[in-house]
């Protein structure tokens, strides 16, 4: 009998092992990745509030898809909403993708506008 696997459980799986030691706080919050098929989402948290305090994502910059080009836009832009807010240094969680191709790209651009993580 075949048992397909479900792919999404495991990453968030591997999420909740990595939250375990990332945490944003308010000198470093955490800047999160969220991949689907469309579209690609970036969020800065400070966890010790629970509140959000930068976002962006595919939906916001025109004629963008959640490919890598979509995604350097994005990390781009999230970069600088955050030192707008004055937020300059930050802990990465890849959200439990592997650090590769859209990821990479988000977090390279991300590095390139100006956060330090």
């Amino acid at each position: 009998m075949f048992n397909p696997v479900d792919k999404n459980a495991q990453r968030l799986k591997r999420h909740g092992r990595s939250r375990m030691n990332i945490v944003g706080t308010a000198v470093r919050p955490r800047l999160n990745v969220f991949r689907s098929n469309t579209g690609i989402y970036a969020q800065i948290i400070n966890d010790e509030i629970h509140h959000t305090l930068v976002s962006a994502s595919t939906l916001e910059l025109e004629n963008m898809s959640g490919n890598i080009e979509g995604a350097k836009a994005v990390g781009a832009l999230v970069a600088k909403k955050a030192l707008e807010a004055g937020i300059t240094k930050v802990v990465f969680d890849r959200g439990g993708y592997i650090y590769h191709g859209r990821v990479k790209a988000l977090a390279e651009a991300a590095r390139e506008a100006g956060l330090d993580f």
